[in-house]
């Protein structure tokens, strides 16, 4: 499969060169350029296939040019030893657990995905790599647990200063040997700056092999949408129309929903769920986009003043915004929103939220009062609630199981490098 950036189509890259390169050099983003369709005979029968039978179509449909279908089903065996399953909680609502992997959060799937096809890419050559990502919050775990003791990769986790939980900040933090965190005196937005500059810097660029393992790396959104084919067989049984709601920051989940929806499932609806980082769902109300910076919420994984990966959600839509309002609908909630619909959903239910989760399940039930067509919804679980234990508890009034791999952390001194938000500092420390 050929890629090419998104604001030049004629600066282009293999699926390997895309992986390894992360970001064009004009500072786009890299997209397919052309998406292939799904066999028709494939989606007659998904509901039969188990989630790793899905992600081999899936990945083999896209990147049948470049990777076999033997070795494509050694990298899905080597990422996934969890599934995606879909719960029910009320008659009409269903949540997508994405939590049940190594950091327990949906970035899992990118992440060990990922790993997996770069190891597969070197275990062709000698080349030695040295991963750069920015975190608000999952990413991070995800990358660390994903890349840990990978031969010839090295990960350096930038992270904002106190604006992710504890748990958070202990995943990414307490690994050591190949995986480096930087505690950065700032946001979100000023760690994806600095990962941005990075790659565009030319000293840099001609000293190391420097990729990213953020949602801007092609890698990481392709198996994103794994789970939306996985979501789709299991739920395919009830013929209805199927709305994913979809708790958004960078906006790399969405687009993978949309590369889905491109590849031929079949979705009615998608909804851009964010907090009052809400630059999505005002342009998706006025047409014209306008980021901020980022504002600190409870749902901090989704602190994203200006997310990267707009340009693609736009760009599956072919940048037709009568489409893009025809495909997407999008709401925005505060802290004390999120706080009652986490209440509520406990209530009625006895299940247990975290707050990005939440913000999902939120937007659902206020699309579902201005819906007229009987639909299934989907909210995506993009991570476990203890990872957000102080939080979650505070709100419900009780105790919050803590899953044993998560609980061994909290014992455990993290180790960061504490550092300001200038070039020329994260600059220094990656030479040195």
């Amino acid at each position: 499969m050929i890629f090419h950036s998104t604001k030049n189509k004629n600066l282009t890259a293999s699926l390997e060169e895309a992986v390894f390169r992360s970001l064009p050099s004009d500072n786009g983003l890299y997209m397919p350029e052309k998406i292939p369709q799904i066999d028709s005979s494939f989606l007659d029968t998904i509901e039969d296939r188990s989630f790793k039978e899905i992600a081999v179509e899936v990945a083999f449909t896209l990147l049948s040019d470049d990777v076999s279908r033997e070795d494509i089903t050694s990298i899905i065996d080597k990422a996934y030893d969890f599934e995606a399953p879909v719960v029910q909680i009320t008659p009409g609502d269903y949540v997508l657990e994405l939590f049940h992997g190594p950091s327990m959060a949906f970035k899992d799937f990118g992440a060990r995905f990922m790993a997996a096809l770069m190891s597969h890419f070197l275990s062709r050559s000698e080349q030695e790599i040295k991963i750069l990502v920015a975190t608000s919050g999952d990413t991070g775990g995800a990358v660390a647990q994903g890349f840990y003791k990978v031969p010839g990769i090295s990960v350096t986790i930038l992270y904002p200063s106190g604006k992710v939980s504890e748990i958070q900040e202990k995943q990414l933090t307490t690994l050591g040997h190949n995986v480096r965190a930087i505690e950065v005196d700032g946001t979100f937005d000023d760690c994806q700056s600095l990962v941005k500059e990075a790659f565009l810097d030319k000293e840099l660029s001609s000293k190391f092999n420097l990729a990213s393992a953020n949602s801007i790396n092609i890698a990481r959104l392709i198996p994103q949408s794994f789970y939306f084919f996985s979501a789709y067989a299991q739920l395919k049984k009830l013929n209805k129309p199927i709305v994913f709601s979809v708790p958004s920051g960078n906006f790399g989940n969405l687009s993978a929903g949309l590369l889905a929806f491109r590849m031929g499932l079949p979705v009615h609806r998608f909804i851009a769920a964010t907090n009052l980082n809400n630059a999505v769902p005002r342009y998706l109300e006025s047409g014209s986009f306008e980021p901020r910076p980022s504002i600190e919420t409870i749902s901090n994984a989704m602190d994203v003043g200006n997310p990267s990966n707009f340009i693609r959600m736009t760009r599956l839509l072919n940048d037709d915004l009568n489409l893009i309002n025809e495909k997407i609908v999008g709401y925005f909630y505060n802290d004390s929103q999120t706080k009652k619909a986490m209440r509520e959903v406990y209530g009625n239910t006895s299940y247990v939220l975290c707050p990005h989760t939440a913000v999902a399940y939120r937007a659902l039930e206020e699309y579902r009062q201005h819906e007229e067509t009987d639909f299934t919804g989907v909210f995506l679980s993009t991570a476990h609630p203890a990872k957000f234990i102080d939080l979650v508890e505070d709100t419900l009034g009780r105790k919050v199981d803590v899953p044993e791999r998560l609980n061994e952390l909290l014992s455990i001194e993290k180790v960061s490098i504490k550092m300001d938000t200038s070039f020329s500092s994260f600059k220094n420390l990656l030479l040195s």
